[in-house]
């Protein structure tokens, strides 16, 4: 099975090597036929600790690396 991978916005790096990374998903409400907005935080590990706030990154699914850790940051993606 392959591993996921999300685009999302760091809102803190305040911990030692790991970035909470803020991930937006829009979808079609199948009754209101509206497009809905819905976020969620992911806890990622970054080994070089290169992610500050408001940088976009890319982060991928992998092994649990602490309790609430099972992602870790793939790359910085330029601000746009």
């Amino acid at each position: 099975m392959p591993k996921r991978v999300l685009q999302g916005v760091v809102v803190s790096d305040k911990q030692n090597k790991t970035v909470v990374v803020k991930v937006e998903r829009r979808y079609t409400h199948p009754l209101l036929k509206k497009t809905v907005r819905r976020t969620k935080n992911y806890h990622a590990h970054d080994e070089a600790q290169v992610s500050k706030v408001g940088d976009q990154v890319w982060i991928e699914e992998s092994k649990p690396i602490s309790k609430l850790k099972n992602w870790v940051v793939l790359d910085n993606a330029p601000k746009a």
